[in-house]
Order: C-alpha cells, then sequence, then structure tokens
C-alpha cells in the first residue's frame, strides 16, 4: 500500500487521503457487487477489517430482506436505467449485532469499465428514536381509541389521527369515517371561537371549558364540557391536538329541570300561603268577627240570652270544625294515631262533607306494617289527586281504592270528570303531577297516570312495603 501511495499523483494522493479520512463509510465496488476499496471508517462502523469486507459480497452486509431491496436497485444501475439511488438499510457488524445505515450509491464511468461507489452514514440512533415516536404515537392511539371517554386525536391540519370509541358512539360516526378527515368537514357547525381555541392550542396551550354551549345547524343545543392540550413529537415540537371532551346535556336538562322545579315549589308555597291567608281573613276572621258582634249585641240585650245561645254555639262549633280542617291539610295528625289506611280514610270524609262531594273509600285489610313515609307519601298524593279533581274535573264522585299484594301496597284513585293531557300537563305551570311522581320515587315506587279530555283520570301508585332504601323522607309539611 505504501508503495502504491509513492507511485500515486499528486491528484490521486488527495482523493485517497480524502477517501481514508472521510467520516462517512465509503466502499468501491465492481458492477458485480464486489467491494475492492473499503475506507476506515466503514471498517470502524461494522467492525471488520478491510481484508473481511473485500472478501464479501455487497449483498452479505445485510439481511435478506434489506439486501433483496438493494440488489434490485442495484441491478437498475447496472442496467443504466438509473444512475443512482438511496436507500436505508440494515448492516451486520462483527459481533452480530445490526446498526442502521442511509446508503447513497451512485454510478463511476471509469475507463476500462465503470464502478460504483457507495457512501454509508450510520444513523441507528436516529431510527431508534424514530421508532420510539412511533411506539409512543402508537401507545397514544391505542389508549385514545380505548380510553372510556370522548377524545380525538388529531394532527396539526385538523385532520383525524385516533378517536375513543367514546367520540365514535356519541356522534355515531364509525372509526373509519373519520380516520383522515377535517374535524371542521364533518362538523361544520364548529363554532368560531372554537376554531380559535383549537389554533391557541395548536400554538402550545391547554384550554378548559367546564360548560359550554353549543348551537348546532339542525336547530338542537348541545351542551360540552371539553378541554384542549397540544401532543408533541420526540423533537418537543407540537404534532397536532387533543381533544376531551364529555357531553353535558342531559345534566343541565336536569338542572333545569329542578331549577324549573324548584322555582315552582316556591310559588305553589306562596299560592298555599295566600290561600291559608285567605281562608283565615275572608272566612275565619270575618265568621269570629261576626260572633263577636253577636256577643256584644247578646250582651246590651240580656232578655234575648237563651233564644240566641244555641245559634251561636252552633256557630262556634262550626268555626272550630273549619279551622281544625284547615289545620289537618297542613298536618294530619289522625294519620299518626290512627294509621295510614284509617287516617286516609277519615280524611276523604270529612273532605267529601265539606265540599259536597262523594268519596267512596275502599280497602282491603293491609297486613303488613306501613312505613310512616310510605304512609305520608300516600296521603299527599291521596291530597293532591282528591283536591285536583275537586277543582278542575267537574266530577261530583271520586273513587279511591288501597290495597296489599306481596310485597307491595297499591293506591289508586279515580274519577270520570274532565280528564287533562297526561302528556303535556307537566309541561305546565303547576306542580300537583310533578310533586306526586317525585313522592313516589322518593320511597322507591312507581306511578301511572291515565287521563284523557272528557274521559277521566285515574292514578295508580305501587310502593314496595319494605323498599331498599329511601333517599329522603316524603313529608311535605
Amino acid at each position: 500500500m505504501a508503495e502504491r501511495s509513492k507511485s500515486l499523483t499528486p491528484d490521486a494522493q488527495l482523493l485517497r487521503n480524502a477517501f481514508n479520512a472521510s467520516p462517512i463509510g465509503i466502499v468501491i465496488e465492481t458492477l458485480e457487487g464486489q467491494p475492492l476499496f473499503v475506507n476506515p471508517a466503514f471498517c470502524a462502523m461494522l467492525g471488520f477489517s478491510e481484508q473481511e469486507l473485500q472478501g464479501k459480497h455487497c449483498v452479505q452486509f445485510s439481511p435478506p430482506e434489506d439486501a433483496e431491496k438493494d440488489w434490485i436497485l442495484f441491478q437498475q444501475l447496472r442496467a443504466g436505467s438509473i444512475d443512482h439511488y438511496q436507500l436505508e438499510k440494515r448492516y451486520f457488524r462483527g459481533d452480530g449485532s445490526l446498526m442502521w445505515g442511509h446508503l447513497s450509491i451512485s454510478l463511476l464511468k471509469t475507463s476500462p469499465s465503470p464502478l460504483v461507489i457507495a457512501m454509508v452514514e450510520e444513523i441507528t440512533d436516529k431510527k431508534r428514536a424514530e421508532e420510539a415516536l412511533r411506539a409512543s404515537e402508537d401507545l397514544l392511539k391505542i389508549f385514545v381509541k380505548n380510553v372510556p371517554v370522548e377524545v380525538a386525536m388529531l394532527d396539526r391540519d385538523m385532520r383525524y389521527l385516533q378517536v375513543s370509541d367514546c367520540w365514535s358512539a356519541d356522534y355515531s360516526l364509525d372509526c373509519s369515517q373519520l380516520l383522515g378527515r377535517s374535524h371542521y368537514e364533518l362538523f361544520p357547525d364548529c363554532p368560531q371561537r372554537w376554531k380559535e381555541m383549537h389554533r391557541r392550542a395548536l400554538a402550545g396551550e391547554t384550554l378548559r371549558a367546564a360548560e359550554d354551549r353549543w348551537d348546532r345547524e339542525d336547530g338542537t343545543t348541545t351542551w360540552v364540557r371539553w378541554e384542549i392540550r397540544p401532543w408533541r413529537t420526540s423533537s418537543g415540537t407540537v404534532g397536532g391536538i387533543l381533544i376531551f371532551a364529555e357531553n353535558i346535556t342531559r345534566r343541565k336538562e336536569m338542572e333545569e329541570a329542578i331549577s324549573g322545579m324548584s322555582r315552582k315549589l316556591i310559588e305553589s308555597q306562596e299560592q298555599e300561603r295566600a290561600r291559608i291567608g285567605r281562608e283565615l281573613h275572608d272566612d275565619i276572621n270575618q265568621r269570629l268577627a261576626l260572633l263577636a258582634l253577636e256577643l256584644e249585641q247578646l250582651q246590651d240585650n240580656p232578655s234575648d240570652v237563651e233564644n240566641r245561645l244555641q245559634e251561636l254555639r252552633k256557630q262556634t262549633i262550626e268555626i272550630s270544625k273549619d279551622v281544625q280542617a284547615l289545620s289537618r291539610e297542613l298536618h294530619s295528625s289522625k294519620l299518626e294515631y290512627l294509621g295510614a289506611i284509617k287516617g286516609m280514610k277519615s280524611w276523604c270524609k270529612e273532605f267529601g262533607e265539606r265540599q259536597g262531594m262523594q268519596i267512596e273509600f275502599k280497602s282491603s285489610e293491609v297486613q303488613s306494617f306501613v312505613a310512616p313515609e310510605i304512609g305520608f307519601c300516600l296521603f299527599r298524593i291521596l291530597q293532591e289527586a282528591v283536591h285536583n279533581a275537586s277543582k278542575h274535573s267537574g266530577a261530583g264522585r271520586v273513587e279511591v281504592q288501597l290495597w296489599e299484594d306481596p310485597g307491595e301496597i297499591h293506591l289508586v284513585i279515580s274519577d270520570s270528570g274532565r280528564g287533562f293531557n297526561s302528556e303535556t300537563a307537566p309541561q305546565g305551570r303547576g306542580l300537583g303531577l310533578v310533586s306526586m311522581r317525585e313522592r313516589v320515587r322518593l320511597v322507591n315506587g312507581t306511578i301511572a297516570i291515565e287521563s284523557m279530555l272528557n274521559g277521566g283520570t285515574t292514578i295508580h301508585v305501587r310502593v314496595p312495603l319494605a323498599p331498599a332504601q329511601i333517599t329522603e323522607r316524603a313529608v311535605g309539611y
């Protein structure tokens, strides 16, 4: 080698020095793929001596699948259809391990026959980083797909890379319909403010909203709780965004229903207080004032005591009865002392006599113990139903049935009056039907309300006698 170097021209010597000093592996091969010259960098890269590498064919440097790809391109080079190519492939090292190299092949048109120059740059670390990134992104996609909430993974162009099964289900879109498509194509009614949030997240921000209203193109409204955060590549750059979303429309509807119910409850309380106030002022108070006036007149005319005493006694008893009736509307002591069945029967009798209404109360003997909360619940529903029938049905007769089946008690109140539309009635201003349903729910029972215009009304309540759990007392005094 030293003697050959001495015979080289200065230009040739310069090229040989560059060949030997290059940090990139260089191999000069024949058109048959046989190495002629191998530089020290390539020898160090693979851990073989120059003589060992010169004794190998180029296809022996790599695993068969990589060597096959290389050899196909090499054949095209030999045939003259291409004069260079590049390829990423693996190489065997002397210790049996594998390394990744970026191979650049070019044709050298030399005399008397062309040669091939192969330059190899090791990219093992780069390939490992890429594989780690792919593995990380694959894991992220697996996580996104299987997480039990609405999650979407999008790239910088807002195209779907992966979505969770929940996301697909909630928006009624199959995963295959989503991947690769634009978020704005699938949701053209995406609010402009959300698009701005997306841009901010792609710039590196994490944003969230506890509740956000989305007015859809079809006229519906969806409430969403969301969080948007960027996801990053191995180099630290933002690769896209993750959208975490939860449809809270049902929760908002329930909150609005509870708010509406609370408002109606307050209105109902005020109406009840006004009613009691009117009864006390317009009826009881005036009758007491009249009684006091008559007593005063009696004092001025003692001779008429015997004739008037019986009448005044009768008026006093009537006022006392009406005050007691008003008191029982607020709190039925008979229900506590007599029990649910007798207390309800007694109330029906007194209410019917007072209102001039026929109330037929039928009950088979209830053997099981009726818990106080169940008794109060049934009593309040009975009161509400009979009051409604008295005020609105126009029926002069109401039938009440109470009986026990194994494990549950039944209460049915029916009339043959005007009736109402049972589907639209709960949407009105009244609280009666809503109150009944809520009371029954609190004792784990069920209520069925059947009514039709001019066809009467039937309310059927079923309550387990030993409920597994009472959420709270169903007493509304």
